[in-house]
Formats: structure tokens, sequence, C-alpha cells
């Protein structure tokens, strides 16, 4: 036997020796490689595979495996979030590897070709992997959500409690009030303006970094807004205090969705979306008292940074990680293993551009369902804001009562949230035999009895306001 074989064989007895003792005997639940055609096509090409292969091949990363459906849900879920959002692919050969590779020279045949890339690839351990946010404790999860719901609440409360300072904010620098009004304006178009950066950055780094780094931002500038000398740098801050504000909106969403599956992620959504719209009514009359007192109105900011710097701190210090892709690029690193889907991942600005601005454009305007709901929920968002200047002047203008009376009367919206969040809790039972007899697979319409119901009571409340 040539001396050249020999050695290939000793280092490949010693590599499946060497590889790690986890591949083997798997418990019945864990998956095995199946065989496939183009498997068995590439070992019967290379000859009889090595044990070095056969300790790699049970390694589950094709997409021709036998997966547990828990798996397969995730898996699909991750790649159409990065295939929606971040307009991203997967390396392809570069233009030196589609060039004809050079004569080994001698008359000497090319080497075997090494296993597949995707044989290396880092992931969970079975669809039970306590890494894996979905398998989290319960009471982790709701200490996660609890602070993620500040946080948004406080991102959602910074934006109407500058309403209540209008007034004084207008006369104190000899403006309008129109001009005073653009304060809240021009935090809620930060609110537009920011998802366009944060949602691409959640998928690409995670969410726990761009969480990080916004409430620091939104922490800043809310200073800066408090110590303003001018107009003008009021306003600006109060915009760049919403577009760092915005990230909350953005992505505290998709961390519930990280959190829990089809069975409890309605509820968590449903307490999500209660913060975003029971924050921005508990300012006023907060803010109104404020104002009124001798405190004066920069402590309407100043209280909104010292709640964003308590945000800030917390998910700093307990915030972890729970984008799937992101926790195992750490156990990469924990493990030192050589390959990890995330980390091919390469950018193409062109469909960055295209799948978070001119494809959404397009879905606005060419789907009906799409763009009726926008319309609606635009709506109703922007009579949300127009009640914080309408209230003051029906109840403070008309019936006289003080600023910080006049925000009381939001209390009213504030009970119908609450009203609305307990009805979908209430459902709850119902919603689990729908989804138990539909095979864990939910429908969007289930949901459509509770907007029907919102909807009318909604217009309504409107029509009895505006009588």
């Amino acid at each position: 036997m040539p001396p050249r074989d020999i050695v290939d064989q000793e280092l490949m007895a010693a590599e499946a020796d060497a590889s790690s003792p986890r591949y083997h005997g798997h418990p019945s639940h864990e998956i095995e490689r199946v065989p496939t055609s183009s498997s068995t096509s590439s070992n019967s090409s290379a000859g009889e595979p090595s044990p070095y292969r056969r300790t790699m091949s049970r390694v589950s990363t094709q997409n021709d495996l036998e997966r547990h459906p828990t798996e397969l849900s995730r898996i699909a879920t991750a790649r159409s979030q990065h295939n929606a959002t971040v307009g991203a692919s997967v390396r392809t050969t570069s233009r030196a590897d589609r060039k004809p590779l050079p004569s080994m020279g001698a008359g000497k045949p090319y080497p075997p070709e090494l296993p597949e890339m995707d044989e290396y690839v880092v992931e969970f351990d079975g669809p039970d992997d306590p890494l894996h946010a979905q398998n989290w404790p319960l009471r982790k999860k709701i200490i996660t959500a609890a602070m993620l719901g500040y946080t948004t609440m406080t991102s959602a409360f910074t934006s109407s409690i500058f309403s209540s300072a209008t007034m004084v904010v207008a006369s104190k620098y000899g403006v309008s009030q129109e001009v005073g009004l653009l304060g809240t304006t021009f935090y809620v178009l930060g609110f537009a303006f920011g998802p366009t950066l944060w949602a691409p950055l959640s998928e690409l780094k995670g969410r726990r970094l761009p969480l990080v780094v916004s409430m620091f931002g939104f922490s800043v500038f809310s200073i800066a807004c408090a110590t303003g000398k001018d107009i003008q740098t009021i306003l600006l801050c109060r915009f760049f205090s919403g577009f760092f504000g915005a990230c909350p909106l953005a992505v505290v969403a998709a961390v519930f969705s990280d959190m829990f599956d089809n069975k409890t992620r309605g509820i968590a959504v449903t307490l999500f979306s209660m913060a975003v719209f029971t924050g921005p009514l508990l300012a006023p009359f907060i803010g109104g008292f404020i104002v009124e007192s001798h405190l004066g109105w920069r402590w309407t900011e100043y209280l909104a940074s010292i709640m964003g710097f308590t945000a800030f701190a917390l998910d700093l210090v307990f915030l972890e990680e729970t984008y799937p892709p992101v926790i195992l690029i750490a156990k990469r690193s924990e493990e030192h293993t050589s390959e990890l889907q995330q980390e091919e991942i390469e950018v193409d600005f062109r469909e960055l551009v295209s799948k978070n601005f001119s494809r959404p454009l397009r879905l606005l305007f060419t789907e009906p369902i799409i763009l009726l709901l926008s319309i609606y929920m635009s709506f109703i968002y922007g009579l949300l804001y127009l009640f914080l200047t309408a209230y003051p002047l029906v109840f403070v203008g008309v019936h006289g009562f003080s600023m910080g009376q006049s925000g009381l009367t939001f209390f009213g919206m504030i009970t119908g949230q609450l009203i609305a969040g307990a009805s979908v809790i209430l459902q709850q039972p119902w919603y689990m035999r729908k989804l138990t007899a539909n095979n864990g697979v939910p429908v969007p319409e289930w949901r459509l009895p509770n907007v029907m119901a919102g909807g009318i009571s909604f217009a309504i409340g409107i029509f009895w306001f505006g009588w």
C-alpha cells in the first residue's frame, strides 16, 4: 500500500476518534440524516465513505432531513424574517471560484472534495434546547416581557407628555400654538422613520443591541430637549428622541415572537399593544400637573429621560438575546465550531432598499386588504394624537378644567383598552380549541370578531364625543 494512503487512513481514523461523542447515540426524538439521492450519489462518486464522513453525516443540517415539527417551524420563521427584512442572501460562489482550476501537475488527480459546508453549521440541540428563547422558563419570559413592556411604554409615554407643555413652550419662545404643536408632531415623525433602521438591524445583529443602543440615544436626546435654549433645538431633539424611541415599537413585538409560540403569542402581543396605546394616554395628566407645579415644563422631558435611562439600565443588565441566529453565534464561539449560517449573510444594498422601501409601497398600493387596514390604522392612530389637542380645548377651554384635570379624562380610553385586552385573554380558550383543531396553524381571521366589535364601539364613541 502506498505511504500516502496509509497516512490518509491514519488521519481519518484520528479525526473520527476526536469527533464529539454527542453525535453518537442520539435519543429517538433527535434528528438523524436520512439517505437521499444527493447524499448517495456524492458518496458513491468518492468511493466507500470514510469513518470521518459517517460520523459527520449524523449532524442534522441539510434541507433533506427529517426534523421535529417545532424545528421546522422555527427554521421557516427565521428564513422568512431574513428574506423579508434585511434583504440578505447566502453567499454564492465568488468570481475566483468560477474560474477553472489549474492542473495538479505530474498527472496527479485532484483530492476528494471536502464534506458540504452545511456539515459544520451550528444548530440548536433539538426542539427542547434551553438556549432557544421559546424554551425559557415561564418566569424568565414574564420578567423579560414586563421589562420590555416598560421600555415600550416609556417610548409611547414620551410621545404625548410634551402636549401638555405646548402652550407654555409657545408662549415662552414667542411662537404660535401651531408651531408649539410641532414638538409632538416631530416626535411622531421620528416614529415613522425609526423602524426603517431598527427593524433591519434587529434581523442582522439581534434584538438586544438595537434596544440597548436606542434607549440610550432616546434618553440623551430627551435630556437635550429638556435643556434646549431655543425652539429649534427642542424640535430637533424631539424628532431624534422619537427616532430612537421607535425601536421598542418595531423590535419588542419581534422579541415576543421569539419567546412565545402560536399558543401564547396572542396574549403577549395584546399586552404589548396595550403598552403602546396606553402610554400616550397616561402622559397628559402627569404632564399637566408637572407644568402647573413649580417644576415647570422642562421636567416633562427630565421625567422622560429618567424613565429612559431606567429602561436602558434594565435592558443592558438583564435583557438576554432572543433572536435564534445570534444565539447560535454565541454558541459557536463557545464550541469553536467552524461555520454559521448567520455569518454567511451578505447585505445587498439594492435588496435592502427593495425589501424595506419599494416592496412595502408596492404592497400598500396593490394589495387592497393592506391598503384598507393601513388607512384604518393610520386614521385611528392619528385620532389618538389628535385627542391630545382636542381634549384640552374641550375640557379646559369649555368646561374650565385645569391641565392636570383634563388629562384625567383620558382614563376613559385607557379603560376601553383594558376591556379590549381582557376580551382577547378571555377568548383564549376558544382560540386554543380552534388552533388544536387546525393542527397548530393559526388563522388571522379568528381575531376579527374583536376587531369588528372594537370598530363599532370606536365609531359610537367618536360620535358621542362630537355630540
